[in-house]
């Protein structure tokens, strides 16, 4: 390594450089605590962005919305089949890591990126730090799964949320290098809150007093005509039974998709639908909402975190401490399964528990990599 790039604190001690690899939003605002800890501390560090799924400008008013530095590199990689995406991605990641030579690479989640980010260090023998390493789904139809299972299996460190995602990779004969460091998603919640609440109007732009947060994105459900009349039904009877308007950031391809299969008589008066929103904007739209309907991992999390009841969407999810905490509840897509799990957990108390950590995620990782602070 360049002896120029390592940064000595004091008798023998140095930082390692730290690659940090992100390409989607979720992974973005899960890293941002991550890369505030590297800024505080001073260290020797970097952000390469693929660009997974947002255009260059997009992502820099995301970057500018939680404040953070740029990233060093954006590749620009776009959408794509599963295949061609990662492959294009593990060649571009390949090239800035033989350039750059970090001693560890971040990675978090599941994505695409994830994998091609994991498998290019693997190859090159850099060490690998999975963040939210652990979660399962046991569902190998999800992508998402895979790229998990995968990534597990060849990172050094492996930051698991919760002692339910380490004896997930015990039973799979993972065993070295597992800390159980609770999820970055706290730290980021609360961080990313209190700007929010500085800069965000919009629950008072939309006039909201009560209402239900709605998601929705997931292909096996958009891109199932089946599933998504059920859903969208299931919303119809939630207004009749509740009179509590729906406020639905509709997502791109989910609009598409309801245009596609013909659906757009499922819209109704109640049914808020508006243009998707920025992180900010929906932060403050999750915290003051009566409950949330949702097939997103991250907003399980989210709603667990800021104590809103949710229903997810979906017939599994790897999250299943926000189930065993009582604030959520699987309900898949039937309409009458939905309508069930509102009821339950609007008649429920919910816990104040948080499953997944303190907030101080971001030290213990890097800790654990070996930067002292």
């Amino acid at each position: 390594m360049d002896v120029s790039r390592i940064r000595y604190k004091g008798a023998g001690e140095w930082c390692k450089m730290i690659c940090i690899i992100i390409g989607t939003r979720p992974e973005i605002i899960k890293m941002s605590p991550v890369i505030r800890e590297c800024e505080r501390l001073g260290l020797d560090y970097f952000v390469l962005h693929t660009g997974q799924h947002y255009s260059y400008e997009m992502d820099r008013i995301f970057f500018d919305e939680l404040e953070l530095p740029d990233a060093k590199y954006y590749l620009d990689v776009g959408s794509g089949n599963q295949g061609k995406q990662t492959g294009l991605m593990l060649g571009k990641i390949e090239d800035i890591l033989l350039d750059e030579r970090p001693d560890v690479i971040l990675v978090q989640g599941d994505t695409n990126t994830v994998l091609a980010g994991a498998l290019a260090a693997s190859k090159l023998h850099i060490k690998i730090g999975h963040v939210e390493a652990g979660l399962r789904s046991f569902d190998r139809d999800m992508p998402e799964e895979i790229n998990r299972v995968i990534t597990d299996h060849i990172s050094d460190y492996l930051f698991v949320p919760t002692d339910v995602s380490k004896q997930n990779l015990l039973a799979e004969g993972i065993t070295d290098g597992v800390h159980v460091v609770g999820n970055t998603i706290v730290d980021a919640t609360f961080q990313n809150l209190v700007i929010a609440k500085s800069r965000s109007n919009i629950v008072e732009e939309l006039n909201l007093k009560k209402y239900f947060l709605v998601t929705l994105h997931r292909v096996e459900n958009v891109d199932d005509k089946q599933r998504l009349e059920n859903i969208l039904t299931a919303f119809e009877l939630l207004y009749e039974k509740y009179s509590v308007p729906l406020i639905f950031p509709m997502h791109p391809r989910t609009r598409k998709q309801i245009k596609e299969f013909g659906l757009e008589y499922r819209l109704f008066d109640g049914l808020r639908v508006i243009d998707p929103v920025g992180y900010l904007d929906f932060l403050m739209l999750e915290s003051n909402a009566t409950l949330i309907l949702t097939d997103s991992g991250g907003v399980q999390e989210e709603a667990c975190i800021l104590n809103v009841p949710c229903v997810t969407l979906r017939d599994s999810t790897e999250r299943p401490e926000t189930v065993e905490v009582g604030k959520n509840i699987v309900a898949g897509c039937e309409s009458w399964n939905v309508l069930s799990a509102v009821g339950e957990l609007l008649s429920s108390i919910l816990s104040d528990n948080n499953p997944f950590g303190d907030g101080r995620s971001s030290e213990r990782i890097l800790n654990y990599i070996g930067i002292k602070s």
